[in-house]
């Protein structure tokens, strides 16, 4: 099988359901900045952390997936076959945080993205995720979009924040604090 086919060559591509839209729909815009945050998910679970972490990223590899798929279909009827996002998996986020949280300082000051390179790499994610966020509500102003994918990605955001407190405290490093000056 060919990866290439030319048929993108004008610019365009099909959803799910083969409609055919330009690249640079909306929808598109939506599903392909939730894969470019599925890849950078990827890069943290391949770095050096804990077994427990690179559980929870593989299961929020798999929901952005449930996610784009959805968001790559514009045909009721097709969708009802894929794969859904709960409030239970959002309850797992939360969980997950909790317990990354139970082991970090509080925080009283905001804090620079970095302390070192696994740390920094959550940042990034966290700072894509955003902007999946943002693109899904765009997309949500033009075609009702499942409010539950745009919480997950908000709460997800939450997650890699602290995910990448909690690396910086398992590996001895200090966090950086914002300084106003």
């Amino acid at each position: 099988m060919k990866i290439y086919t030319k048929k993108g060559d004008d610019g365009s591509t099909r959803l799910l359901s083969g409609t055919k839209v330009q690249k640079n729909n909306i929808r598109l815009e939506a599903y392909g900045t939730i894969d470019e945050l599925n890849a950078f998910i990827g890069n943290l679970y391949d770095q050096k952390i804990n077994q427990e972490n690179k559980k929870t990223l593989f299961i929020i590899q798999n929901q952005l997936f449930n996610i784009g798929s959805n968001i790559a279909c514009d045909d009721k009827e097709i969708e009802k076959n894929l794969p859904k996002i709960t409030e239970n998996n959002i309850l797992d986020i939360e969980k997950e945080i909790d317990r990354l949280n139970f082991f970090l300082p509080k925080l009283n000051s905001f804090i620079l993205p970095s302390g070192n390179k696994i740390c920094s790499k959550c940042h990034i994610a966290r700072t894509v995720c955003r902007r999946a966020e943002r693109t899904l509500i765009n997309l949500n102003q033009v075609e009702k979009v499942n409010s539950l994918f745009i919480k997950y990605l908000n709460r997800l955001s939450d997650y890699l924040f602290v995910l990448s407190r909690f690396i910086l405290y398992e590996n001895g490093d200090k966090e950086k604090l914002w300084q106003k000056k």
